[in-house]
């Protein structure tokens, strides 16, 4: 039992780095400001800085990490410890490839389409290899000195009740919301890691939580003309996509998941308390702020874990990415899948079934697919094309090889699983909506 007189007498000292780094944390993710004509977070406008200070040769940086992800596995052998890693060695092989045709302009022409591989590396690719290595070391800013488990305390009941999560897993949602979803799953696998999630509850947040960042919301609304409908269409993103990973939580596969520890590491301490959660919240604050290691090398030892993660995903992005969009551009399986959801979409007074069905459909590929391919419809198919894109949360080119270089060890069919249960959900609530608004 933590009595009121001991969380009290809880010392002061180096409690200023509670204030002064989770406010620059939050500062660079989560405060948008206007720089250049362009409103985003303050991470995302270093990474437009580092662009344009370096130009064109951040290809070739892109390039050498895809490179150092490709040959890691190799020379470290683990690529032949399971069938799984053989598999995504050889993705990373094909990344690389694809990769050096895209920079060098080589190769065939279904590749160099400008839709295809310059798409992925350009568009994707490269803002990764430099959002979450930046991202990751400026993550200790939130995560290591208190802000992180201030906020846990206090979302705990709220967080567990809906979605099954503990309360921190708040956190995870807000960085991919204002920074980015690799962003989010750098919180997640570092806290997985650190025995604060079992499994499970990795799951949950990983295909729940790393929604895609508002500034690609804003391009989804801006490609479909619904920027009139801004504030709507994310009111109404964001109620779908939490509201579809609170029930998807208890449905299989997830509530099927084991709830088990990265190295059978429980590192969650439970306390009664005196008081209201409030001073408890700020007494656990203050002591992760006393105990925590120094900035510096809190900083480096996160980005170097967040290379590690950059050079793990950014070749797989690329090759599961590619092949994605080939199958979605050259042949009719997309087609075909999208008759699954005819019955459901029947059920409702639609004007284009074809289009929502291969729309929702081709999101598993590239969740950006949909606005194009939705882009001249009528307003309530664009409406629910963008929402249902976006709630889906997971898709081949980015979520899926973000989550597979994480420690979670998730088999892809689960993701697949998630994914196509999340979509008849979000169908189910944004049709109705849609319909009743336009």
């Amino acid at each position: 039992m933590v009595s009121r007189n001991e969380m009290r007498r809880e010392k002061g000292f180096k409690i200023w780095r509670f204030f002064v780094f989770s406010a620059l944390g939050l500062f660079l993710f989560f405060v948008p400001v206007t720089m250049s004509g362009t409103r985003s977070i303050m991470l995302d406008h270093i990474v437009t800085v580092i662009h344009s200070i370096f130009g064109e040769n951040i290809q070739y940086y892109t390039l050498a990490v895809v490179f150092a992800g490709t040959l890691i596995p190799i020379l470290t052998k683990t690529w032949k410890k399971s069938a799984f890693n053989i598999l995504f060695t050889i993705f990373k092989i094909l990344g690389l490839v694809i990769g050096v045709m895209a920079v060098f302009n080589i190769g065939p022409a279904f590749v160099l389409d400008e839709n295809m591989g310059p798409f992925l590396y350009y568009s994707l690719a490269i803002n990764l290899s430099l959002l979450i290595p930046l991202g990751g070391a400026a993550l200790g800013l939130i995560l290591g000195y208190g802000f992180l488990v201030f906020i846990g305390v206090l979302l705990e009941p709220v967080m567990r009740k809906l979605f099954k999560t503990p309360g921190r897993s708040a956190m995870d949602a807000m960085a991919s919301l204002v920074g980015s979803y690799s962003v989010g799953l750098l919180i997640t696998n570092r806290t997985y890691k650190e025995g604060l999630y079992n499994k499970k509850e990795g799951l949950i947040i990983a295909t729940g939580f790393s929604t895609v960042s508002v500034t690609i919301m804003v391009v989804v609304a801006r490609t479909l003309d619904l920027m009139d409908h801004w504030v709507l269409f994310f009111i109404i993103v964001i109620l779908v996509t939490f509201l579809v990973t609170a029930l998807t939580a208890y449905l299989p596969p997830i509530r099927n998941e084991k709830e088990i520890y990265f190295n059978d590491k429980n590192s969650i301490t439970e306390e009664d308390y005196e008081g209201n959660i409030l001073e408890y919240a700020w007494y656990k604050a203050k002591q992760q702020s006393h105990s925590a290691r120094p900035l510096r090398e809190d900083i480096w030892t996160n980005f170097l874990e967040a290379m590690k993660m950059t050079a793990s995903v950014v070749p797989s992005v690329l090759s599961i990415g590619l092949l994605g969009l080939i199958i979605a551009e050259y042949t009719d399986v997309i087609t075909w899948i999208s008759y699954v959801y005819y019955p459901l979409l029947y059920m409702f007074p639609l004007e284009n079934v074809p289009l929502i069905a291969e729309a929702v459909t081709i999101s598993i590929v590239e969740m950006f697919l949909p606005s194009l391919l939705a882009a001249e419809a009528d307003i309530v198919t664009r409406f629910i094309a963008g929402v249902t894109s976006i709630s889906a949360v997971v898709f081949l080119s980015g979520l899926v090889p973000a989550v597979l270089s994480t420690s979670l060890n998730l088999q892809v069919w689960k993701l697949i699983a998630v994914w196509f249960i999340r979509t008849v959900l979000s169908l189910l609530i944004v049709i109705p909506i849609a319909l009743l608004i336009f």
